[in-house]
């Protein structure tokens, strides 16, 4: 018998038998190995579960992903699987190419039966994941199974329609996530990118270099730091209250409201009167306004008494000065200083003609102003109330306006602004970073027809830590504004990035809207299936793989990659990783035989002494106090 011509290339595998939409069955050929096959000297193996195969239809090559391999690839019912024996393959149509040309997703053609398959050789794969334009691809690794191809991304598409980076802890996801930003942020290639990322552990302040902007509470000014400040006048009204106060609801509420207006009618945003008509100023326009006269001035509407006149007609304020003779100016308070304005006691006792009434409001609660003041007090939320040229003096002036502050977050002097919120207390996190999204978002949306606004400059948000805050169940308001910016905006050029260890507790309608995932080592089922819920339905059998990613690789599928890669993400630089490196429990040793440095289980601790510890906890500060080594490694 005569040999079939086409049996004589060495790439073949098999031929299509089934065709399901745009799942294919392959039946292996009785001549393909079962474990390595050679083509023009170099070795592919067989099988393998995201591996790529190569279907000739007429003029177009379709690609395709290997998802399911053996009996249970075998088309018909499983329990028909035996007679049809082990050697199938389960393929995932990706995309389409003519040989030579640019790989494009999506097919135009579906395969036929007995349509010969073919390992994709190291040109395929060259063709495949070339970018056809690099000025517009970012490279972030290496091709698992072809390491001479690097991986890449679309820029494009990895901003504006959002993204994910998950992994288990320890499988590399740090690693990924600066190298990654470093790879969008090279000043060479994109000389104004915008990237802002919320860093709550303070992991990447040392990441990037010259390439980013640190703020912190406590700032290091000397290490090239930024002290942290949001001014709290930009927050809406809503927001600020629930910061600053709590629950404030009933007349208090309406009180605190007329207040914010009047206060906002008459600021002057450095220094310069707003210029807007009263009409047009609501409780949520970002104008600055003294949170501290604002306390004294609610302070003595809750708690001022009155007396009656002699014509008993009239009723006025009374001063504790009045009856004891303290100074004026400590019974009226100081509200720089939170120092209260003091009132005479009550006094009604019948025929009494010196009677001293409550005020109109007196009687009601006061709860939010003992929370306000109290907080106005915690010197862990100066950076809120007292943020620096944004202060705000008693007549509503500061020293500069948000577009300072914008400018100091988002210019274009440095690309990367990294917020190190390890300082931020933790009941705040959640408002603090609900808050600071909204005004970056607020800013680029009314300003994305400007030169600065979204759709000229897009802007990066990367979320790290991202199940902190953006859980299913969460009404937090970092849940809500991710939720918004998710949901629009890829119209607006705000672009997510949420960063994981656990995406199981990320809310599904947030993860779902990211295009592309980045997905490292997962061994937990919930985190794979939550992950897996999210790929389009003909790609999910590839996350089978996740559990047995080595250290540093990923699977990346979705909108920025042509097809789904398996890479080995590019190691940063030495000096330029996150602080995220495990501790040494065993110190290794060098070539010398000693330890490469003090630390760990191996040696005896000397001169034991926690008093720096303590500094360093009291302060809130890792650097504060002197640092001396716990252990001194010996020969």
């Amino acid at each position: 018998m005569r040999t079939p011509p086409f049996s004589t290339d060495p790439s073949r595998l098999g031929t299509v038998e089934n065709v399901n939409g745009s799942s294919v069955s392959v039946k292996l050929s009785e001549t393909t190995p079962g474990g390595l096959l050679f083509v023009n000297g170099e070795a592919y193996r067989v099988g393998q579960v995201g591996g790529f195969v190569r279907i000739p239809s007429g003029y177009v090559d379709l690609y395709g992903v290997i998802s399911v391999v053996g009996a249970g690839a075998a088309p018909g019912p499983p329990e028909l699987a035996p007679q049809f024996g082990n050697r199938w393959l389960t393929v995932e149509l990706v995309g389409q190419g003519r040989r030579g040309t640019k790989f494009e997703r999506g097919i135009s053609q579906y395969p036929s039966i007995g349509d010969s398959v073919h390992v994709v050789t190291e040109s395929d794969l060259k063709t495949v994941y070339a970018p056809g334009d690099e000025d517009g691809y970012v490279a972030i690794g290496r091709v698992a199974s072809a390491e001479s191809i690097r991986a890449y991304l679309e820029l494009n598409r990895l901003v504006s329609r959002h993204s994910a980076v998950v992994g288990s802890t320890g499988a590399g996801k740090s690693n990924a996530v600066a190298n990654l930003l470093g790879a969008v942020s090279d000043q060479a290639r994109f000389k104004s990118a915008r990237v802002v990322l919320f860093d709550l552990h303070g992991e990447y302040a040392k990441a990037f270099g010259d390439l980013a902007r640190v703020f912190r509470v406590g700032a290091d000014i000397k290490a090239g730091e930024r002290e942290l400040h949001v001014p709290f006048w930009a927050l809406t009204a809503e927001e600020f209250i629930s910061l600053a106060m709590g629950s404030v609801s009933g007349t208090p509420l309406t009180l605190l409201q007329e207040r914010l207006l009047s206060s906002k009618r008459a600021s002057k945003a450095g220094g310069v009167a707003h210029g807007l008509p009263d009409l047009t100023v609501t409780v949520d326009t970002p104008l600055p306004f003294s949170v501290f006269q604002l306390w004294h001035d609610l302070y003595s509407l809750h708690c001022s008494t009155h007396s009656v006149s002699k014509n008993q007609n009239q009723t006025e304020t009374t001063r504790a000065y009045v009856e004891e003779g303290t100074p004026p100016t400590k019974a009226i308070g100081d509200p720089d200083k939170l120092e209260r304005p003091r009132f005479r006691p009550l006094k009604d006792v019948k025929d009494d003609p010196d009677k001293v009434y409550a005020g109109l409001y007196g009687d009601m609660p006061r709860t939010h102003l003992d929370v306000l003041e109290s907080k106005l007090r915690d010197p862990r939320m100066q950076f809120l109330f007292n943020p620096g040229d944004w202060a705000v003096a008693k007549d509503g002036t500061t020293k500069a306006d948000l577009d300072a502050l914008l400018a100091a977050w988002i210019g274009a002097d440095v690309p990367i602004s990294v917020f190190d919120l390890s300082g931020i207390p933790t009941a705040v996190v959640d408002d603090l970073v609900g808050a600071v999204l909204r005004i970056l978002y607020d800013a680029v949306f009314w300003g994305r027809l400007k030169p600065e606004g979204g759709r000229e400059r897009p802007l990066l948000i990367v979320l790290e830590e991202a199940h902190v805050y953006l859980g299913a169940q969460s009404k937090g308001r970092a849940a809500t504004a991710a939720r918004r910016i998710a949901k629009e905006g890829r119209k607006y050029g705000v672009g997510l990035m949420l960063v994981s260890q656990r995406p199981a507790e990320i809310d599904s309608t947030i993860l779902s809207q990211c295009g592309t995932v980045v997905a490292l080592r997962l061994t937990n089922d919930l985190d794979r299936s939550q992950v897996t819920s999210c790929a389009s339905d003909n790609l999910k059998g590839l996350f089978s793989m996740l559990p047995i990613l080595r250290t540093g690789e990923a699977l990346i599928v979705g909108e920025a990659v042509n097809m789904p890669i398996r890479a080995i993400i590019d190691r940063p630089a030495e000096g330029r990783r996150p602080d995220s490196d495990d501790p040494m429990v065993v110190v290794p040793k060098g070539t010398d035989g000693k330890r490469t440095r003090s630390g760990g289980w191996t040696e005896p601790v000397e001169q034991e002494n926690y008093k720096p510890l303590v500094e360093a906890w009291r302060k809130q500060d890792p650097k504060a106090g002197q640092t001396t080594p716990a252990t001194t490694p010996k020969d």
